[in-house]
């Protein structure tokens, strides 16, 4: 019997068409938008994904702030302000719902920091040239 849940699939083509509109969109909010949190004075965020559930009523936010100095801060005021960031979303798209938002840390900057000082060191590089 075949198992009808989708927990196995990645997400589908209107799963990312729906994140990057999102991605892009919160972008340019937070560039255009004064916002009034003391931890978000100031500060450039990068959103680099947005991953939106399958029925594109959630999406999750991953972002770092420019300098990736007090994210857990930053993470904490654009949580804050997501209610304000959602209206502003649903001004910007056109989607049945505009989904609720959560902002998460993004891992992977530093991942691929730490994966290069690992290729970098002697004994890698030394396996890497043979």
């Amino acid at each position: 019997m075949k198992s009808r849940g989708n927990s196995k699939k990645g997400p589908t083509q209107r799963q990312l068409r729906a994140g990057e509109l999102i991605r892009h969109a919160i972008a340019e909010i937070l560039i255009k938008e004064a916002m009034h949190d003391p931890a978000l004075e100031g500060v450039s965020v990068t959103v680099s994904e947005v991953r939106v559930s399958p029925d594109l009523k959630h999406a999750t936010v991953f972002c770092a702030p420019l300098a990736d100095q007090n994210h857990e801060e930053v993470l904490a005021g654009l949580n804050r302000a997501a209610g304000f960031l959602r209206h502003r979303l649903g001004d910007e798209i056109e989607t049945k719902f505009t989904p609720s938002l959560k902002f998460v840390h993004d891992e992977s900057f530093q991942a691929a920091s730490d994966m290069d000082a690992l290729m970098r060191r002697p004994e890698v590089a030394q396996d890497l040239d043979d």
